[in-house]
């Protein structure tokens, strides 16, 4: 189902299907053995986009690793999408700013180092552009979530994520790119 979903979407969205040749083509760049996931004293980039039930957000963030276990983070996200509240259209846009901590299963699950598991917590403020005329109810706020997600390492420095959660801004997942620094 999520498949189709996403089939449909790229079908008719030009941006969309830019970025995932893209992502094709570096993946099949990248053929150089992995390292381990993000270590203390570490950086690393993410970029990509999301589910949620208001638009497709798109996101990048940096991730700090404060231990060869444990990593904080933060985060921006942007999305736009139309509305429709007591039979007019509205263009709305939400931008999320949060922070997040993670712990890695890597050392204590013993997987291998090219993989990076970890779940968390996410604390975050979200920031609702409410056009003239709109009485609706969103409002900006903070919000709590959790997520649970994993990379695939395909080089020394970049890697894949694919990331699941909710109670935040891509309350469904994410898919992104990531890159140590």
């Amino acid at each position: 189902m999520l498949g189709a979903f996403l089939i449909r979407f790229v079908a008719k969205d030009k941006k969309m299907q830019k970025f995932l040749i893209i992502l094709v083509l570096m993946l099949a760049i990248s053929f150089a053995f992995a390292q381990n996931p993000l270590d203390k004293g570490q950086t690393q980039l993410n970029v990509g986009v999301g589910l949620s039930s208001w638009g497709i957000p798109i996101y990048g963030g940096l991730d700090f690793g404060v231990s060869n276990d444990i990593s904080l983070g933060i985060e921006m996200s942007y999305r736009s999408y139309n509305e429709n509240h007591n039979n007019h259209d509205y263009d709305r846009s939400v931008i999320g700013i949060s922070g997040n901590g993670n712990y890695h299963f890597n050392r204590v699950l013993n997987i291998p180092s090219k993989w990076d598991f970890y779940a968390g917590l996410n604390l975050g403020f979200y920031i609702w552009d409410d056009p003239d005329g709109y009485d609706g109810d969103n409002t900006s706020g903070l919000g709590l979530g959790a997520q649970i997600g994993g990379r695939y390492y395909f080089t020394d420095s970049f890697g894949v994520n694919l990331e699941f959660g909710g109670g935040n801004a891509f309350s469904g997942g994410k898919l992104g790119l990531s890159f140590k620094l």
